[in-house]
């Protein structure tokens, strides 16, 4: 049925147009005047009968607000009477003069009013725009009213409703499907029906799509850098933070949230959190941008020689340990490294943690500095003063101390001199006589040493213990010279000899080839007849003192003992005790003719 638009005031108007009274004389005019109305009231009813006749019922017609009540709307539609609609079908109350497209139900009902229906007009229209729509792939308004198996009831208005597959209702997976509920979208209708009946099908998130790519090309189009946006942080990653700018991210990289240390990105912003930020580069062709906080603020290291000299002793908090050595904030943006050998004069620190723990504040001194890398140097040690310089004057070579033992190795013992400071004590200045490491040095025991030397360039301190007493080596060659006796005990027992310690701690080989007083005699068997512990009397064969060795003999001594007697027997010395006798002295004659 064609739609047709009908009012009755253009009917009225060409009436009286066509019977305007001529001028004329009065009596006459009156008298035409009184026909002419009658003609005209005659036209009148023609013509709005035949304006009637146009109007039929179903027909969408354009209305005029006439009159508005507390629950009612009165509607001009051109006909002996008005039509009355509830106010509750406006979304808004309407105002006099109003249009409104209404479809005539009737026209004239047993009180004789015209009847007619907006809701009904409001479909028809809904429909034809919707099948527009449709057809022109043209976006629609809706209303998410419900969650559906494998989807959403949304409502298109009219008393129209759609669904919407949970697939199309957003660009990305809902993780809380209820959170669209209650809202209103706009969505492309991609079915309007099926098997003959009407089943609606819309789809949100193409038009999502379309829409943030609409944003985002006008974003690089028109967004120069510098540019303040506003962004809610979406979600984080190790590197920093996404930000949605309405439907598309930028990245807040974890360098541009602050000029000082961000260890993470969570405990700078919040998700959900609303903030401004500046757009400091956008790469249009991998349509990435990157934003900031900290471009707000000036950069710290701008200012920091006029704040921060070399030699400088200033406070910093310790923002993060590595194996390396400790970070240290000296202020919001200037972060410097203080290495684990700038740590302490004395420790060798293995690990930064033994020493200090982020959040620590410390006193430190600027060593160095590099404004282009933005690095500064830093030195936790020089805030004391240095131990090692004067530990010379403290203990000069040749100091005696005692002092605790706080190492063992197999060369020898550190002892501690003060704390952190080690001398060291090598074994071959334990003892001037024995040999090897003392087992009397233990860990914690003290002990009495001699400085003998500090380099405190290498940091390397020299101790002994045997400088302590004289040398008994110096001793023994001055008093000991080849062919004195001695006596001492067997120490040990080896395949060439057996070694005899004497008094003072001296202790000597003889060679078994010394042992034996006569040629015939087997010396390995002689050798065999000693064992540990015995008692022996001999001679210094042969001393080299600067050696530390000495060599004894007890054939040697045999033949001094055998030299002596014959002396004593040829000077008639009668002050021994020895008895001789012919064949002793010849006997003693004869071993030494062999």
């Amino acid at each position: 049925m064609a739609e047709k638009e009908v009012s009755s005031d253009n009917a009225k108007e060409r009436i009286t147009g066509q019977n305007q009274a001529a001028p004329g004389n009065s009596s006459a005019t009156d008298t035409n005047q009184v026909k002419d109305g009658e003609n005209i009231q005659t036209q009148l009813q023609e013509e709005y009968l035949k304006s009637l006749e146009q109007l039929e019922e179903g027909q969408l017609i354009e209305g005029k607000v006439i009159q508005v009540t507390s629950d009612q709307v009165f509607i001009d539609v051109g006909y002996k009477s008005e039509g009355k609609i509830p106010l509750s079908e406006f979304s808004e109350n309407p105002k006099i003069g109003d249009p409104v497209s209404v479809i005539l139900v009737a026209k004239e009902n047993k009180y004789g009013e015209v009847i007619v229906s907006k809701q009904k007009a409001d479909a028809k229209l809904f429909w034809k725009n919707l099948r527009q729509a449709f057809t022109d792939k043209k976006a629609v308004d809706g209303k998410v009213e419900k969650q559906v198996k494998g989807g959403f009831d949304v409502n298109l208005g009219a008393g129209v409703h759609a669904f919407l597959p949970v697939s199309q209702a957003d660009v990305q997976k809902l993780e809380k499907p209820e959170k669209i509920l209650n809202t209103k979208i706009r969505v492309y209708v991609e079915r309007l029906y099926s098997d003959g009946k009407i089943n609606i099908v819309v789809n949100r998130r193409k038009f999502m799509e379309e829409d943030l790519d609409r944003k985002r090309i006008d974003f690089f189009e028109n967004t120069p850098i510098g540019t303040d946006v506003t962004g809610t942080v979406k979600s984080f990653t190790s590197f920093g933070a996404f930000i949605d700018l309405g439907g598309f991210d930028g990245l807040l990289h974890i360098n541009d949230m602050s000029w000082g240390h961000v260890t993470r990105p969570k405990d700078f912003v919040k998700k959900g959190q609303e903030i401004k930020l500046k757009v400091i580069r956008i790469d249009r062709q991998e349509k990435r941008i990157n934003l900031s906080i900290k471009h707000y603020s000036d950069d710290p290291w701008v200012h920091f020689e006029k704040k921060y000299k070399v030699n400088d002793i200033v406070k910093g908090k310790v923002t993060k340990l590595t194996d390396f050595g400790a970070f240290i904030e000296l202020e919001e943006g200037i972060e410097g490294l203080a290495h684990i050998s700038e740590f302490s004069w004395l420790k060798k620190v293995q690990k930064p943690q033994d020493m200090l723990k982020s959040g620590d504040a410390v006193e430190c001194m600027i060593l160095g500095y590099d404004l282009q890398a933005g690095r500064v140097s830093l030195g936790l040690k020089q805030v004391q003063a240095n131990p090692w310089e004067s530990i010379e004057k403290k203990y000069p070579a040749g100091t005696r101390i005692k002092r605790k033992i706080v190492k063992v190795t197999n060369a020898g013992a550190f002892v501690e001199l003060d704390e952190g400071i080690d001398g060291f004590l090598h074994s071959d200045d334990m003892s001037w006589t024995r040999k090897g490491k003392n087992p009397d040095i233990t860990v914690g025991s003290e002990i009495e040493v001699m400085v003998l030397s500090i380099d405190t360039g290498s940091r390397n301190i020299k101790l002994g213990v045997k400088q302590l007493s004289e040398d008994p080596w110096k001793t023994f060659s001055d008093n000991y010279k080849p062919g004195t006796p001695v006596e001492g005990e067997v120490t040990s027992i080896t395949d060439f000899g057996l070694f005899l310690k004497i008094p003072g701690g001296i202790e000597g080989l003889i060679h078994k080839t010394n042992l034996v007083e006569n040629r015939e005699d087997n010396a390995d068997e002689v050798l065999k007849k000693y064992k540990v512990g015995d008692k022996l009397k001999a001679v210094v064969h042969e001393v080299q003192s600067d050696k530390q060795k000495v060599a004894f003999s007890v054939r040697d001594n045999q033949k001094k003992i055998q030299k002596d007697d014959i002396s004593r027997y040829m000077t008639g010395d009668e002050s021994s005790d020895s008895t001789y006798t012919l064949g002793s002295v010849l006997k003693t004659k004869g071993s030494q003719e062999e």
